[in-house]
């Protein structure tokens, strides 16, 4: 008996892959969410026919949003995703050509933060009526070759949809990409224009509703109990919570493991926020930008349990800060790929089961760290963060601020509703050691691919995916200059994300990093050329809150500190888009906060006749001396 056959629906490749979109879904812990929420794009005439006529015919049932810069729609995308914990991600369209390649950087950085966000670009024809068409790039060596493959290296799942059938298992493959936290960054269906709008029967099974189930993996229980006594058997442990924690919401396992533990608590950069920062066990940033604390901490450590982390050169001080004779890793990892970094000792589950199951062996015996080792890192938090009450204060409350005092000022203003969103420059440097977060989900510094401009459009995509909350975008000038275009789209859409401006008159980070290794902070000031042709004449006329005016945000001016207090605390109210800038003091005194606790391989010229390089190049053969591999 044969079975009956499904009934087909007759649509276009777009058609048929917008209405799929709208039914698919992640469920974690018996909670549904649309795993694709909406799109944005820029039309061109390599989707506006194709999806830009599906979009429309599909409205009802997936929302669109109009972007100015093909980058920065990723970089919101991934904001969305990021604040969804991972649980909901946005799609991305453009034309072919330039608008495809503008993708790249964002995929990119989506992919070094495993965050999902669905790319799908115009292509050039598949059947090739006309070769070259407009914006093809013609390879004489390979027919099947676009810009498109530009993506390639940068998606967890890459696709060219060249006839409409193939459309049904590259979308499914791309779903479970998006939806595994194992697998997930970008993905990419690269759509050829003439496919796109071309007809095809669809089996009516496609468009059935999917859930895709997001896992949260168990230990294996040997590498639990190997676990278990490496813990116990440690003098002086040390946690490293990485973003690992955030996206599996994993922040009250690990507060619970910390309280019946004692173990301090450190924090990259991704996860930071893991522990509020008035936990007793938590110690603050790790790494080049942590705290002094942190640092010193896992100097002596003889245990270092990692959570989450992929251990990048930040974090580990480029192989320097984990100095103890016989140091080992524990390395909480849903990837065996990160679980095995430090040469350590893997435990490959989902963040939330494998702290509770430690916390749930440890408990019966009532381990905890040594009240020795507690009081010491108790007392080393203290002083800290008088350094950091130190670096916020402003004696003078009409003088220009600090870039601290102007943290300062905002921490003195928020509550654990408001998100701050920044990823480049200077500040993140000071955020890490400065900032105390006061819920699981306000510190959003992007720092796995630290791109500038993301600032701006994240905070849209935050504020999507958090409509009620303040959200903050902390811009340096050199990263405004990037990208302040989707400001066009904040103020259109009516999303009431408040950007904070310091203008301080060059790239400051790169600027004191060239002064550390020998390069006298050349060509980092925005600047005119001085008569001898070097940028340090008078500072360049630009006037960035004019321009976020011109943009459609409305824009408060702080000279002083006072000034910025009220400005703040203004904007803080509004439900508009709203900008607060503020000059602060110039490139060389930018910073103000505590120097950086640990080193950060950054090579220095090994031949030089300048003096500033020649005592450069001795520090840093000094300090690489240090550096050893955990084996």
């Amino acid at each position: 008996m044969t079975e009956p056959r499904s009934t087909t629906t007759r649509l276009t490749v777009a058609q048929a892959l917008v209405r799929f979109l709208t039914v698919q879904y992640t469920e974690r812990d018996g909670v549904r969410r649309r795993l694709i929420d909406s799109t944005w794009g820029i039309l061109g005439h390599g989707n506006v026919a194709g999806l830009g006529q599906a979009l429309l015919e599909y409205g009802d049932g997936m929302p669109y949003h109009q972007g100015r810069n093909e980058q920065a729609m990723v970089h919101a995308a991934v904001g969305y995703a990021r604040q969804s914990n991972r649980l909901s991600a946005q799609a991305v369209t453009t034309s072919v050509g330039p608008g495809a390649t503008n993708l790249v950087t964002g995929a990119a950085l989506a992919t070094v933060n495993r965050l999902p966000v669905l790319l799908l670009p115009g292509d050039v024809f598949a059947t090739r009526p006309a070769d070259p068409v407009l914006q093809q790039l013609e390879v004489p060596y390979a027919g099947d070759v676009s810009v498109n493959d530009c993506l390639r290296p940068v998606s967890r799942y890459f696709d060219r949809i060249t006839r409409p059938e193939a459309l049904v298992p590259a979308a499914l493959q791309a779903m479970r990409v998006l939806a595994d936290p194992l697998d997930t960054g970008a993905v990419t269906l690269a759509l050829p224009q003439d496919v796109q709008a071309e007809a095809f029967d669809w089996p009516g099974e496609f468009f059935a509703a999917r859930v895709w189930t997001v896992r949260r993996p168990v230990a294996d229980p040997a590498q639990l109990a190997v676990a278990v006594r490496t813990i116990r058997t440690a003098r002086r442990p040390l946690v490293v919570a990485g973003g690992g924690v955030h996206h599996s919401e994993a922040e009250d396992a690990l507060r619970e493991f910390a309280d019946l533990t004692g173990i301090p608590v450190a924090s990259t950069q991704a996860g930071k926020g893991s522990l509020a920062w008035d936990h007793p066990a938590d110690v603050g940033g790790i790494g080049h930008t942590g705290t002094a604390t942190a640092c010193e901490l896992a100097r002596t450590a003889d245990l270092v349990i990692g959570v989450g982390t992929r251990w990048t050169d930040f974090t580990t001080a480029s192989g320097t800060l984990f100095a103890a004779p016989g140091v080992r890793f524990l390395n909480i990892n849903i990837a065996s790929f990160d679980g095995h970094k430090m040469a350590g000792q893997p435990l490959v589950a989902d963040a939330r089961t494998a702290l509770e199951a430690l916390t749930a062996a440890l408990a019966p015996h009532g381990h905890r760290a040594g009240p020795a080792y507690v009081t010491e890192y108790t007392d080393d938090k203290e002083r800290w963060e008088h350094r950091v009450d130190a670096a916020f204060e402003a004696e003078d409350p009409y003088a220009r601020p600090t870039q601290p005092q102007v943290l300062g000022a905002l921490d003195d203003l928020v509550t654990g509703d408001d998100i701050i969103v920044n990823a480049a420059g200077s500040l993140p440097g000071d955020l890490h050691k400065l900032w105390r977060a006061r819920s699981r989900d306000q510190y959003h510094v992007e720092y796995g691919y630290s791109c500038m401009g993301y600032e701006i459009p994240a905070a849209i995509g935050v504020r999507m995916a958090a409509p009620d909350r303040p959200v903050w975008a902390l811009v340096g000038d050199g990263t405004y200059l990037m990208m302040p275009t989707e400001i066009v789209t904040a103020v259109q859409e009516g999303i009431a994300i408040k950007v904070v401006i310091l203008q301080n008159h060059g790239y400051a980070s790169i600027g004191g990093l060239s002064q550390t290794v020998g390069g006298e902070r050349f060509a980092t000031a925005y600047r005119h050329r001085s008569e001898d042709g070097t940028y340090t004449g008078r500072p360049l006329p630009v006037d960035l809150a004019a321009n976020a005016a011109s943009l459609g945000m409305r824009v408060l001016r702080a000279k002083t500190v006072d000034d910025l207090r009220s400005a703040l605390a203004e904007a803080r109210a509004a439900d508009t888009p709203t900008c607060v800038y503020v000059e602060t003091e110039t490139a060389d005194t930018v910073s103000g906060a505590p120097p950086a606790q640990a080193w950060w391989d950054v090579p220095v010229a090994e031949t030089a006749t300048r003096p500033s390089a020649v005592k450069a190049r001795a520090l840093y053969e000094r300090l690489a001396s240090t550096r050893r591999r955990h084996l």
